[in-house]
């Protein structure tokens, strides 16, 4: 697919001014302050973060309440209830939660939502649980922020509720601002009314926030939240929220306990994979957070949450993290053979396959894969995405976005076709009656091509910066290095260097691939690799081109050397 580059601009006075404190190379400080670093201090913040450089937890809203309703449970010997939902982000939050609180205080126990019969967040049927087994307190994590309709059930069963969210609250909260008994306290940076300074923590931040608190007012040490670093680093990577403030210090020291002293079912489940060697976020998103998701896809998150609350890398342990393990093999063999399902419907049905948008629907697809298999279709055809899939009479499915088109606003066109929906602007999910999909399919479409311009039709490669071969060495290469961890609003940085050519030993590789090996004038050449840009390799060959890469190292023969992981020519 032909990519649209997009080569980022900086303030030049500021990236001036900027070299002059640093003395680096100017195209560095070019990528601090497009990431809005521009003065010697904030650069060392960025460089070097640090833990106590978090902000206080008591800045967020009811912070004070949550805490001291869990101190006044504990002193009255309550059952604790720690509930989230059934993806990474709310299973690691629930096991950091947990974890915590179990040290000290055994009268708690944990609860996730099956998928398929409970659905998102919080649910009727969890609240039932607690009620039977009587829990007086539950504390909500990754979710609950539009649940009034369950705390006010909750209410009525004598149930109080602590909700640590991070999603965008609705226009009421529930937390009885009008006066009816709600939630105890609802903790979510983005209440409009909350003062804490950052707001993109992922839910397992909150959650770490709250024990954070917990133990500030205690008089607990610091490091009894610490520990648990390396589930919140695992929430932030497969939550995909920015790696800025404090999501970056988290995200920077949750990564050194991964890589130094994870927990004991972090560790089983690193070896399970097979993965040796340093942990990146990229592996954290690619390696860790599928399996742990898989739980919940193919069977039940609670296999997720009693691998990551394991105490020892024991036999059990070991037998759970080859479970997740299996659970990820089929899972991918699952969106594999549903990807390649719905790619021949598209390219056997012309109607489908013109279209501004897709949704392909069939019976029979598992409902745990769709989100993925969504994506997988969105990165082929590059357009908005539905994907459908039929149980206990309803038709439900996953939606995915495009850059900058707002999928969410596109599905609420379409809500008078729908029996619910939820999302935000690049991911969604709705239901609906059988009968109701092929004018749901006409109707977004034609939302769809009101609505999106030809430009948004076409990837975008972003492109840092423009370097030259010369500029590839290890000084360079080192302080890209030190603004990892990336993500976004922090991405790997793409740079471009133009006219350059073969060196006469570039090649194509397992017929789809590019081993490249290029120079430009007398610089040095520089090796690299293209993944399935092989019908593009006349380009190599037929005189200059424009290559736009990441850097990173290859290790051959135990010799490091750089080289260039290709993006696109042109």
């Amino acid at each position: 697919m032909q990519l649209r580059w997009k080569v980022k601009q900086a303030d030049k006075e500021k990236v001036n001014a900027l070299q002059q404190e640093l003395k680096v190379h100017p195209v560095l400080c070019e990528l601090l302050v497009q990431r809005g670093i521009e003065t010697y201090e904030a650069a060392k913040k960025f460089f070097r973060p640090e833990l106590n450089e978090l902000h206080d937890p008591f800045l967020m809203k009811d912070m004070d309440k949550a805490v001291n309703r869990i101190a006044e449970a504990i002193s009255r010997n309550e059952k604790i209830l720690i509930y989230g939902d059934y993806d990474v982000d709310g299973t690691t939050a629930v096991s950091t939660v947990y974890l915590f609180f179990k040290e000290f205080y055994p009268n708690i126990e944990y609860y996730i939502p099956h998928r398929y019969t409970e659905g998102y967040g919080i649910s009727f049927q969890g609240i039932d649980y607690a009620a039977e087994n009587n829990f007086p307190l539950i504390i909500a994590l990754d979710c609950g922020i539009k649940s009034n309709d369950k705390v006010d059930y909750a209410n009525e069963k004598k149930i109080d509720f602590i909700i640590c969210d991070h999603h965008n609250p609705g226009d009421d909260l529930p937390d009885g601002q009008a006066g009816i008994p709600k939630a105890v306290a609802v903790l979510d940076p983005k209440r409009n009314d909350c003062p804490y300074p950052y707001k993109e923590l992922s839910g397992c931040g909150i959650g770490f926030k709250l024990i954070q608190a917990f133990a500030q007012q205690n008089g607990m040490d610091a490091e009894t939240c610490y520990r648990y670093l390396d589930l919140v680093c695992v929430s932030i990577g497969a939550d995909i929220v920015p790696i800025t403030g404090e999501n970056r210090i988290l995200a920077h020291y949750g990564l050194k306990k991964v890589n130094e002293n994870p927990l004991p079912g972090l560790k089983k489940l690193m070896e399970a994979s097979g993965k040796q060697g340093q942990m990146d976020i990229t592996n954290v998103v690619f390696i860790l957070a599928p399996r742990i998701n898989a739980a919940g896809r193919m069977d039940d998150a609670k296999h997720a949450v009693l691998l990551l609350v394991s105490a020892d890398v024991d036999l059990s342990s070991a037998d759970n993290a080859e479970q997740l393990n299996k659970f990820n093999t089929d899972r991918k063999d699952l969106d594999k053979n549903i990807t390649i399902h719905a790619l021949d419907m598209l390219l056997n049905d012309a109607n489908l396959a013109n279209r501004k948008s897709t949704v392909v629907f069939h019976p029979e697809w598992h409902k745990g894969v769709l989100g993925i298999v969504a994506s997988r279709l969105t990165d082929t055809y590059y357009r908005p995405t539905i994907v459908l899939t039929q149980s206990d009479g309803k038709v439900t499915g996953s939606a995915r976005s495009v850059k900058n088109f707002d999928l969410y606003e596109a599905v609420y066109e379409c809500r008078d076709l729908l029996i619910q929906f939820g999302g935000h602007k690049y991911a969604a999910g709705l239901t609906m009656l059988p009968e109701n999909v092929d004018a749901f399919r006409n109707r977004f479409d034609e939302v769809v091509s009101a609505r999106i311009t030809d430009e948004q039709l076409v990837p975008e490669l972003e492109i840092d910066a423009e370097i030259e071969l010369e500029d590839i060495n290890p000084r360079f290469y080192g302080i890209i290095q030190q603004m990892a961890p990336y993500g976004p609003e922090n991405m790997q940085p793409v740079f471009v260097t133009r006219g350059v050519k073969d060196s006469n030993w570039s090649k194509v590789v397992k017929e789809e691939h590019i081993k490249f090996s290029v120079k430009k004038n007398n610089s040095p050449v520089i090796d690299g690799i293209g993944f399935r840009l092989a019908e593009k390799f006349s380009l190599v060959k037929n005189g200059t081109f424009d290559i736009a890469y990441n850097i990173n190292e290859n290790v051959w023969n135990d010799r490091v050397s750089l080289q260039m992981m290709v993006k696109d020519i042109n």
